[in-house]
């Protein structure tokens, strides 16, 4: 005998709801009471009660339920943790700006490590967030080419003579067809031990050329592996040519491919590059790109990005900020700051209104491009960036709606790593079964604090609670000591 369809999902979806409206008896480790529940997956916009068990989201319900610990979201937003796809900040210090801004994953998959094993062991047990890195390209090339263990390149000090000069061997050096395979052979025993695809910094190796990057991009395919890249860069090239390289490579190799910082690659082409970069998808290409919400950008100054820097007039040099003292640079700075290395703030490159605009796009990832705190004042994308977003773009000037941008920092960067990472298949999400990696911010208070005039790294206001992997890092706005929940995050 058969059941009628029609009755047959009318029961299911009885069931389900009695399911979900069943009381809990079970004791959880923490439950969020009473919040604003948002999940970008589902579309799920309510109010609602979560518990966590052992690490785990273990129920979302409307009715009560308990746990030892218990958190009043009254009034809050309970949205799945922000994940950074694109932060050097891969220090302590970094880390409590990072989680005070609401993020509970940050990973180096611009620049990468290399060696990653390493990186990743010496992380264990002292992290308040996840980690994790690509295979980083220009590592590699400067273990090959020098013998040199770059490891966290963005976290070496600027004294470091013995990196400087490895790196500066790397930068000047052009190599052959058998050193791109040699390279090859590095990269993958770090993507087996743990790296999340291919990290390329191509503007800081100005000697690579566009065969090297092609036989790599084919060398990604090949091991399904995506690619992170920094496009080639410079004052004197068009920054449309730079887009063209790499998603010819994706076209011609099937390369899985994320071009990082939309906004200060393209700058104020950016309504070009990202149609380009649409138009691609379109065609079955696998391309995805992200961006940060400042008209500024940093990078350090002793890089070969600034090779040319004596031929810049007055008025370019005094668009470059040193974050320690605040002061624009003239020659005679900008020489001197050159010689001592270090981060450097480069204004001028693109006006608000194209910044809002690009900040507005619903299929642009945010993700920060952090600079490390590590030794003192920076650019306050590092602290900043994900309050900054919810605060000023969605709540001040309405540019795009809160789930849009809640989808953005979430559940976005976490599709972009499930072909090469199966745990995030279990993050950006807030449902039954997700890793109970959690922020919980007042959509009315939430704002960045840093900004170019106080240094830079001065917390967020407005995220109240952290949840990473089922323990509080962030309770009541304030960081909670001696707590380490963060794992590495390693390729399949």
């Amino acid at each position: 005998m058969t059941i009628d369809t029609t009755l047959a999902k009318s029961i299911l979806i009885f069931s389900s709801v009695l399911i979900f409206s069943c009381a809990d008896d079970r004791m959880h480790d923490i439950v969020i009471l009473n919040g604003r529940v948002m999940d970008p997956e589902s579309g799920l916009d309510a109010v609602r009660n979560i518990g966590i068990t052992e690490g785990t989201i273990a129920v979302i319900t409307d009715r009560s339920i308990q746990g030892k610990d218990t958190i009043d979201a009254t009034g809050l937003v309970v949205a799945p943790g922000f994940i950074d796809l694109h932060a050097h900040g891969q220090d302590s210090i970094s880390n409590r700006l990072q989680a005070a801004d609401g993020v509970t994953t940050a990973l180096e998959l611009e620049l990468g490590v290399y060696p990653v094993k390493p990186w990743l062991q010496s992380r264990e047990g002292k992290a308040i967030i996840n980690y994790g890195a690509s295979v980083g390209h220009l590592g590699a090339r400067i273990k090959h080419l020098t013998g040199f263990d770059a490891g966290h390149m963005p976290s070496r000090p600027p004294e470091d003579t013995a990196y400087q000069a490895a790196s500066h061997i790397s930068q000047q050096t052009e190599a052959t067809e058998q050193e791109v395979s040699d390279i090859a052979k590095l990269i993958i025993a770090e993507l087996d031990n743990g790296g999340l695809g291919i990290g390329f910094g191509i503007a800081y190796a100005p000697s690579t050329n566009r065969t090297e990057i092609f036989r790599l991009f084919q060398l990604a395919a090949e091991l399904n592996v995506p690619v992170f890249t920094h496009l080639r860069g410079g004052d004197t090239l068009d920054a449309l040519a730079p887009f063209q390289e790499v998603i010819a490579c994706a076209a011609a190799t099937g390369a899985s491919l994320h071009i990082v910082h939309l906004n200060s690659t393209a700058r104020e082409d950016a309504r070009v590059a990202l149609e380009m970069i649409r138009g691609a998808r379109e065609r079955g290409l696998d391309i995805t790109t992200e961006a940060y919400p400042y008209t500024a950008s940093s990078t350090k100054i002793e890089s070969a990005l600034f090779d040319d820097w004596e031929t810049y007039d007055d008025k370019r040099l005094a668009d470059f900020q040193w974050p320690t003292t605040g002061e624009r640079l003239t020659r005679e700075t900008f020489r001197k700051y050159r010689e001592q290395g270090g981060w450097v703030i480069i204004h001028g490159e693109r006006t608000e209104e194209t910044n809002a605009w690009i900040v507005a796009q619903p299929d642009v990832v945010t993700a920060s491009d952090g600079i490390p705190f590590l030794y003192g004042t920076a650019h306050p994308r590092g602290a900043g960036t994900f309050s900054r977003v919810l605060g000023y773009y969605v709540r001040e000037q309405k540019v795009l709606p809160l789930m849009e941008a809640l989808k953005k920092m979430t559940l976005m960067p976490a599709q972009r790593l499930e072909q090469i990472c199966s745990q995030m298949k279990n993050k950006g999400r807030i449902r039954a079964g997700a890793d109970a990696d959690i922020t919980i911010f007042d959509p009315e208070t939430i704002i960045d604090k840093a900004n170019f005039a106080n240094g830079g790294n001065v917390p967020s206001s407005g995220v109240m609670f952290v949840i990473v992997g089922g323990v509080a890092v962030v309770r009541e706005g304030e960081i909670q000591e001696g707590v380490y929940p963060g794992v590495g995050l390693r390729g399949n």
